[in-house]
């Protein structure tokens, strides 16, 4: 190859990367091609990364064939900018000729995506994200959830807090749509007196000296924040390095997982926080998630993961229904809407609005003989909670 090929080839590479090609893949896609949106760099990677290896974890489980189709999953880094994913998500969808997209951590990258797949004869199946705009007068047939309306685990602290005795408390999220919606959650719930408000911002903000200073200031007799992956591990380390911590007690949603449980385990033992999903719970298909995950992997899933793992099974469930013929949307979205797969969480059925009706729980952080940190369910918060905006959504099945 001479020098002129050479470079061309290399610049071809530099368009390939900045366009969001996708370099591994050559030719047409076999059998069903499912698309995966999820933040795959940055700060953020880790949670990407979890959720692909417990949907790869999935597939393999399935001999990576759904109702005798062989499935080609093509997975788009999103980079946590809502522009990036529409981009990706508009191309999986028209290039790729993707049938079901899922993934999608963020709910602001999810808002500006969904409408990409939904309102083009795509599922989409949220495996984490859960904005209220989905769930309520705006929600789609077309689009599922396997995780949580945003509202719901905050909700479910609100009502924790107020049998621990909290009167009033301080809140802090970062300002953007799922950071709106916990806070919204968590007033439901909570019954006290909400001292203030902060709104970091997002996604740039992994500093909070100002805001532990105002916290300082107000003295409040708790305060609970929303900061997921990364920022949840920069609000503790810093909140500790405030002399807050042991002080003013420290509340939080989606800020403890077990992506960053090993490295503020110090920090968050005894700290308490509900979630829908946990390591511990005691059923055969979540022993057999768990287990596997660890011995493939050498860790214990997040509920990141969890999420994940349960949006394969039900794409898998429903096109195994149609026998793999997802050309008839309304047999796959009647086999979707049943959700007969194997939930990690047990019994899983869906409302009216696609988003599930399932049981949220209160989980300890705790450090166990091994020396390593775990969280542990201590008592169920809520059972079969069906999420706030459910009863707006028109679609009636």
């Amino acid at each position: 190859m001479n020098a002129r090929a050479r470079i061309g080839l290399i610049v071809l590479v530099v368009i390939a990367v900045a366009m969001g090609w996708n370099l591994g893949r050559q030719g047409k896609i076999e059998g069903i091609a499912i698309g995966f949106v999820s933040t795959f760099s940055g700060g953020s990677a880790a949670i990407g990364q979890d959720m692909k290896d417990a949907f790869e974890l999935a597939l393999d489980g399935m001999g990576r064939k759904m109702g005798g189709q062989v499935i080609t999953v093509v997975y788009e880094d999103d980079a946590q900018d809502p522009a990036v994913g529409l981009q990706k998500t508009q191309r999986l969808v028209q290039q790729e000729h993707a049938k079901f997209v899922t993934g999608f951590i963020w709910s602001n990258v999810l808002l500006a995506s969904a409408p990409a797949a939904v309102d083009n004869n795509v599922f989409l199946v949220s495996a984490n994200a859960g904005p209220a705009e989905l769930a309520g007068a705006q929600c789609k047939a077309n689009f599922f959830s396997t995780s949580w309306q945003n509202d719901q685990t905050p909700m479910a602290m609100g009502d924790v807090l107020n049998r621990t005795g909290v009167k009033n408390l301080y809140v802090l999220a970062p300002n953007y749509a799922a950071g709106k919606n916990m806070i919204t959650g968590l007033q439901r719930g909570f019954k006290g007196t909400v001292v203030a408000t902060d709104l970091t911002q997002f996604p740039e903000q992994l500093d909070f000296s100002a805001e532990l200073a105002k916290i300082r200031a107000a003295n409040p007799e708790a305060v609970w924040v929303f900061f997921p992956g990364n920022y949840g591990t920069q609000f503790f380390t810093q909140y500790a390095a405030a002399g807050l911590l042991g002080k003013i007690p420290l509340y939080s949603t989606f800020s403890i997982d077990a992506l960053n449980l090993q490295q503020i385990g110090p920090l968050v033992t005894g700290s308490r926080f509900t979630q829908s999903w946990a390591a511990d719970l005691d059923n055969p298909a979540n022993a057999k998630f768990v287990a596997d995950f660890r011995a493939k992997f050498g860790r214990t899933p997040s509920f990141y993961a969890a999420q994940a793992y349960d949006s394969a099974l039900l794409i898998r469930s429903a096109v195994e229904a149609v026998k793999g013929d997802v050309t008839n949307m309304d047999a796959v979205r009647a086999a979707l809407r049943k959700a007969a797969f194997p939930s990690v969480r047990g019994g899983f059925k869906f409302g009216q609005n696609h988003l599930p009706i399932q049981n949220f729980y209160l989980n300890e952080v705790v450090k166990g003989t091994d020396g390593k940190f775990a969280s542990k369910v201590v008592e169920t918060v809520y059972r079969d909670n069906v999420d706030p905006y459910a009863g707006d959504c028109p679609m009636h099945w």
